[in-house]
Formats: structure tokens, C-alpha cells, sequence
């Protein structure tokens, strides 16, 4: 029974950074421009590759990657843009 147990909870991390591989190369393909269909499929499909296919994919030209950067800088509540 403790055998099941150990397997279970490393079925559980994996499915964890399966997820978030999922996400993280999702948000990065949004924000260079190409939606995040492509992201999630590619993070889904090459788990741990995924996001380090989009951070080393070129970015479009009207892409919030260009404009704002990598990193997207914070607002505060009263500056936001419309």
C-alpha cells in the first residue's frame, strides 16, 4: 500500500509540471503574437521543450513582446491603460 502511495504522489508532481509546462508556454506564445492555441498544444505535446521552443521562437512585430518587453510591467489600479 505505501508502494501506491509513493507512485501516486509523484504521478501527481508530474501531472503538476505537465500542467504548468502547458501554461507557461501558452502565455508565451500569446505574448509574442501568435495566440495561445500553438502554446498550449506545443506545452502539452513537449512537456518540458514547449516553453523553451517559444522563448527562443522569434516574436511578431505588433506583438506585446516587442512593445512592452518580456517581462510585462505592472500597473497600478488608477494607470492603467483602457
Amino acid at each position: 500500500m505505501i508502494v501506491l502511495a509513493v507512485i501516486g504522489s509523484k504521478a501527481l508532481y508530474l501531472t503538476y509540471a505537465w500542467l504548468l509546462s502547458a501554461i507557461a508556454a501558452s502565455w508565451l506564445s500569446d505574448r509574442k503574437g501568435y495566440g495561445e492555441k500553438p502554446g498550449l498544444a506545443s506545452g502539452l505535446l513537449l512537456t518540458f521543450v514547449g516553453p523553451l521552443i517559444w522563448l527562443v521562437w522569434p516574436a511578431r512585430r505588433d506583438s506585446r513582446w516587442k512593445q512592452e518587453g518580456p517581462i510585462p510591467k505592472r500597473h497600478k489600479a488608477d494607470e492603467r491603460p483602457a
